[in-house]
């Protein structure tokens, strides 16, 4: 089960890495065409959003996996090897608790819209709950990989989460 909630993260990252490098593109695009041609687009902006939104969440348990979350670990890192790994389990802990409270009220947000049928209001009027599924998505991977995370933590010598950039 732990090697599929790995693959499956992996994968959300690449597609999630994906969109913020389409994102990148439709900028670009809506530039040019407001800028160079004065003809700007109704959709870039809108789209943009949306693809930096499921990027994003969708990206959080590959990072995980990665270690490359923003840490801050200046105290931890004085610590004994020990007390470290103690603080990642309790990090892990924390994120797997808090991303279950987003999954709970993020999916009830989701699903009012979905019955009510709301719209952005935008020049698209997209339905809302696109750009509100990935947030109870993103953070449901998210804990089920630091929930492998802290299965893991027994059996590796992990003593921070993100890089070690001081």
């Amino acid at each position: 089960m732990m090697r599929l909630i790995n693959q499956i993260s992996v994968w959300a990252g690449l597609f999630g890495a994906t969109l913020l490098a389409v994102t990148g593109a439709f900028l670009t695009y809506e530039v040019v065409a407001r800028y160079f041609f004065i003809k700007p687009t109704t959709w870039a902006a809108e789209i943009s959003q949306l693809c930096l939104i499921w990027g994003c969440l969708l990206a959080m348990a590959w990072v995980l996996t990665l270690r490359q979350h923003i840490t801050v670990n200046a105290l931890t890192s004085l610590l004994p090897r020990t007390a470290q790994k103690f603080c990642v389990g309790l990090s892990l802990v924390g994120i797997v608790l808090f991303s279950i409270v987003i999954v709970v009220w993020g999916w009830d947000i989701f699903h009012e819209s979905w019955v009510r049928g709301r719209t952005t209001g935008s020049l698209l009027d997209l339905p809302s709950w696109v750009a509100e599924l990935p947030v109870p998505l993103g953070f449901l991977l998210l804990a089920a990989q630091a929930s492998c995370e802290l299965v893991m933590l027994r059996r590796n010598d992990t003593v921070s989460l993100g890089g070690s950039h001081e």
